[in-house]
């Protein structure tokens, strides 16, 4: 939400004398230096789309920022909002403008040109500038996140593909949702991220899905049920259930069984075991025959002593 800067009638977008007199008064540097920033943009900034110009982190914005809403040299702080479904579309004269103003932008922009092998268009420059200005997302934390985009996309479609600027678009709008806003939390999502993407080769396998690298749907029900705690064992648990009921693997049911799982409680294989079991009325017929269920046994018996043997 961006700060509005509190003015009297006749004030105008000037450092008063008695803004000078709070902010001596108060002996708070960053505040200062905030104020400063915050009048040059005329107050319509958020603060944390500030954090390049100024090479703070986000920590050290909302403290400044705290002590200007004290002294009254700035609007109540308001609930930020959610990122709006369509990002802002900027015209030609403000970019050109926000390239000509801000030296930060300016160099992110270079930088990213050079990442992406490519100069940048103005639907490119209009995105880029939605995740600058519009999330407030740090310069470099954007060159993480393009980065990052770079190398998932060369990783899955090979060597000198690259991600356009709408798919590094969207992957920073679910840092922002995930509050991934500085270059510490973009290294520890980074560092997590590569945890996880190590893992993935052993679900593919216990899947029955091969070698082969998972298309970004597949990927993303992988990293879920990383994300919920469950081994390759139990996704291939689900897989067996999910193969008796619908005949052949289903990714949203096998997903929905390992909801229900995690909602439950369940993650591993001895909780599943125990937990799972549901009591029949009496003289009821399973739907699973005795052969079905001793042939899936039987593969999951396989396919836990092959994993032993793998450790």
């Amino acid at each position: 939400m961006p700060s509005v800067l509190v003015h009297a009638p006749d004030d105008p977008v000037t450092l008063t004398a008695q803004a000078v007199k709070r902010l001596l008064d108060r002996g708070d540097g960053d505040a200062a230096l905030l104020y400063l920033a915050l009048l040059r943009r005329r107050g319509d900034a958020p603060p944390r789309s500030l954090a390049g110009e100024l090479r703070w982190d986000r920590s050290r914005i909302e403290s400044a920022e705290a002590a200007l809403r004290d002294l009254g040299l700035i609007a109540p702080q308001s609930p930020p909002p959610e990122p709006a479904d369509e990002p802002p579309a900027y015209q030609q004269e403000e970019l050109t403008g926000k390239l000509e103003e801000s030296e930060d932008f300016r160099r992110l922009t270079a930088e990213v040109e050079r990442k992406l092998g490519k100069r940048l268009t103005t639907a490119d420059l209009s995105a880029l500038l939605g995740l600058y200005d519009y999330l407030g997302l740090p310069s470099d934390v954007i060159y993480l996140l393009v980065c990052h985009c770079a190398e998932r996309t060369a990783a899955r479609f090979g060597p000198g593909r690259r991600p356009t600027l709408r798919q590094i678009e969207r992957e920073g709008y679910a840092w922002a949702r995930r509050g991934v806003d500085t270059q510490a939390a973009a290294a520890e999502y980074l560092r997590d991220y590569a945890r996880k993407r190590e893992a993935v080769p052993a679900y593919m396998r216990a899947l029955r899905l091969g070698e082969r690298p998972p298309v970004r749907e597949e990927e993303q029900y992988l990293l879920q049920w990383l994300e919920w705690g469950f081994s390759p064992e139990a996704a291939a648990l689900a897989y067996e259930k999910t193969v008796v009921k619908c005949r052949e693997f289903k990714w949203s049911y096998c997903n929905g069984i390992l909801r229900r799982w995690h909602e439950a409680g369940l993650h591993t294989l001895d909780e599943i075991e125990a937990g799972d079991k549901r009591p029949k009325p009496e003289g009821a017929i399973s739907v699973r025959t005795a052969s079905g269920k001793a042939a899936g046994n039987a593969w999951m018996r396989k396919y836990i002593q092959q994993r032993r043997k793998e450790e």
